[in-house]
């Protein structure tokens, strides 16, 4: 009886590592995907400040050979 007592306890600690191990690796699964969607984020907005950038300065540009 003892034996059977010891097997069931066992095995239900086992489920309960099994279900934190799941937990943890969703929890990094979801933190990848938060970081790789942060990173595209950025690239957006560089990209962006660089457009704005260079149409400053083709701005720049024409306002300068306008005055001459």
């Amino acid at each position: 009886m003892r034996l059977v007592l010891m097997i069931v306890t066992a095995i239900s600690l086992s489920a309960c590592g099994i279900k934190t191990v799941g937990s943890a690796a969703t929890a990094a699964a979801l933190k990848k995907q938060e970081t790789e969607q942060g990173k595209k984020s950025m690239e957006q907005v560089q990209q962006k400040l660089d457009q704005a950038t260079q149409q400053m300065q083709q701005r720049a540009e024409q306002t300068s050979e306008a005055g001459k």
